[in-house]
């Protein structure tokens, strides 16, 4: 870390930056939740660069994003192997060669902000995150003020810390025309509400049962003719997907491990609301503007819930939730999760449906 009368110096050549990088690698839902920095950042400067490192299996979600000069992407599995580590270095020499103004971590830990400093811009900010000791790297490092504080806030903090205006006069996820030109393509405009349904989550002990999803999608299907529901997920949740599906025959589709990522932007776009877990496609759905109905466990809603929703989270008042445990250590296994019924999760809906 460098003196104060450096950092100075470095703030008062990049006041006016010439070229951004912003590191944001992952996930899904975390990079969607740092987007409103990007929106903003090329509000206060839309001369500037803006550059965003980004895991190479996320690149198609940023890929034709207007704010976003150039995504630079890595290949995070490789970086951990040590047949990997020439094409880190030749990464790394690219940044470098960029000549930063602003570095920006957004992530925290210990590789992002091994690369952020690397990376060697005028003025490299980040997260006050001790977990993995990245603030060492940084010449400025910003706090998380609280322990509830959301973690859109607290990226948004780093731009007030840049004296960057924070309004929310933006569009969060702007429409990508030849994803949703795809999309109509395969399932034209039918009139009908749509709600998505999103049965997956990366930890098993943060998923509703999908017999539970399956359940609601025939309930609310047959009270309400004009209702469909669009099963999501990656490859992994087909078999939930099916087991949704087969439960409201023609009325529920199962489009599990078929939509690329800018096409589930798009299918969710078109939907009136989503029933979700704790997971990425969560905060799209958020970004979109769409009402969420969030099923949590083990997480805690107020840090990384769908964001200006947390209202309507569903959670049971259990003494161990939030555990913050990928595992369930609960001599009921999941009992945070089964205990909301489809019944209040139905009602839930109906009552944000109007």
């Amino acid at each position: 870390m460098r003196g104060a009368a450096d950092v100075w110096r470095s703030f008062r050549r990049a006041i006016d930056p010439v070229k951004i990088l912003v590191l944001k690698p992952s996930s899904l839902g975390d990079v969607v939740q740092a987007l409103p920095v990007a929106r903003l950042l090329k509000r206060r400067f839309p001369a500037a660069e803006l550059h965003w490192w980004l895991n190479s299996e996320l690149v198609p979600l940023l890929g034709n994003d207007p704010d976003i000069d150039r995504v630079v992407p890595f290949d995070r599995k490789s970086w951990g192997s040590p047949f990997g580590w020439p094409g880190a270095v030749g990464s790394i020499r690219d940044l470098r060669r960029e000549r930063y103004d602003w570095v920006i971590d957004l992530q925290g830990l210990a590789r992002s902000s091994a690369v952020a400093w690397l990376a060697s811009g005028a003025l490299t900010i980040g997260l006050d995150d001790p977990r993995e000791a990245a603030p060492i790297a940084y010449d400025v490092s910003v706090p998380r003020t609280g322990y509830d504080v959301h973690a859109v806030d607290w990226y948004l903090s780093v731009l007030r810390r840049l004296d960057v205006p924070v309004t929310w006069d933006f569009e969060w996820m702007p429409r990508d025309e030849g994803a949703a030109a795809a999309i109509r393509s395969l399932w034209p405009d039918d009139g009908l509400r749509w709600i998505a349904f999103q049965p997956g989550a990366r930890w098993t002990n943060k998923r509703w049962p999908a017999e539970n999803f399956a359940a609601l999608a025939a309930r609310l299907t047959a009270q309400d003719p004009s209702l469909r529901v669009v099963v999501l997920g990656g490859d992994a949740d087909r078999p939930l997907g099916g087991q949704i599906a087969a439960a409201a025959p023609g009325r529920c589709i199962d489009l599990t491990g078929q939509l690329s990522l800018p096409g589930m932007v798009e299918w969710l776009r078109r939907c009136v609301m989503m029933v979700t877990n704790d997971t990425g496609p969560m905060h799209v759905a958020v970004a979109l503007g769409r009402p969420v109905i969030g099923l949590f466990g083990p997480t805690e809603p107020t840090r990384t819930g769908p964001y200006g929703q947390v209202a309507h989270v569903l959670r049971a008042g259990l003494p161990c939730a939030p555990c913050m445990k990928a595992t369930c250590a609960n001599a009921e296994p999941l009992a945070c999760l089964k205990a909301l019924t489809v019944d209040l999760v139905a009602r839930s809906v109906i009552a944000r449906l109007g």
